[in-house]
């Protein structure tokens, strides 16, 4: 069960849902008010099938390419800890993404902002860590789920919290995932050390 909630969180973390409602908000901005919950569902749902896929194809990738489960951990880490001061130092203007005149289609909403690469980074290493893939799954279904109910309720929860509410959120997010990030590299070392000993 530990593995199930530590997985849920860093994929809750990395997939950043506070830190997007603004990029929602903005490439939303142009689509009609009665075609956004539809645009909306359907962006979450197909980022969803791109994680699930990668969940499932992450052990042939790796054995593919004869990358060893230590050299994810360790890169994932490193990926985290990049995402994460990124985060943290983050430029409020950075933050709001100029909305495109047609409706978005897959980008940039369902990837990179939902199923970009750092979350289909870790769904892999989660992937090539836990062999049983029921607990895998529910993990990745379970932080999907938290992440679009975030982005579904985006309208509100600006209006709530506001622009430095966001901030604060998605800068808090960032040191934590600075700590995991710290931890995976330290454990992906570990395993490298023991393996080789």
């Amino acid at each position: 069960m530990d593995f199930f909630f530590s997985s849920v969180i860093t994929l809750c973390l990395v997939m950043d849902p506070f830190g997007n409602i603004p990029l929602f908000v903005s490439a939303l901005k142009k689509v009609a008010p009665e075609r956004r919950k539809t645009v909306l569902i359907r962006e979450l749902l197909i980022a969803m099938g791109i994680t699930v896929a990668f969940l499932f194809l992450g052990k042939w990738f790796l054995q593919m390419f004869g990358i060893n489960s230590f050299s994810m951990s360790i890169a994932g880490g490193i990926i985290l800890f990049i995402i994460s001061i990124k985060l943290v130092f983050s430029n409020e203007e950075e933050t709001h993404a100029n909305p495109k005149e047609e409706e978005p289609f897959i980008v940039p909403l369902a990837i990179p902002l939902v199923a970009g690469p750092a979350v289909l980074s870790i769904v892999m290493i989660i992937s090539a860590q836990q062999p049983n893939k029921l607990i895998t799954l529910s993990a990745v279904l379970v932080a999907s789920v938290i992440n679009s109910a975030v982005l579904m309720l985006s309208s509100p929860i600006t209006n709530v919290l506001g622009k430095r509410g966001l901030i604060a959120i998605e800068r808090l997010s960032g040191m934590i995932l600075v700590l995991m990030s710290v931890d995976m590299v330290m454990r992906g070392v570990s395993e490298f050390i023991q393996g080789n000993l």
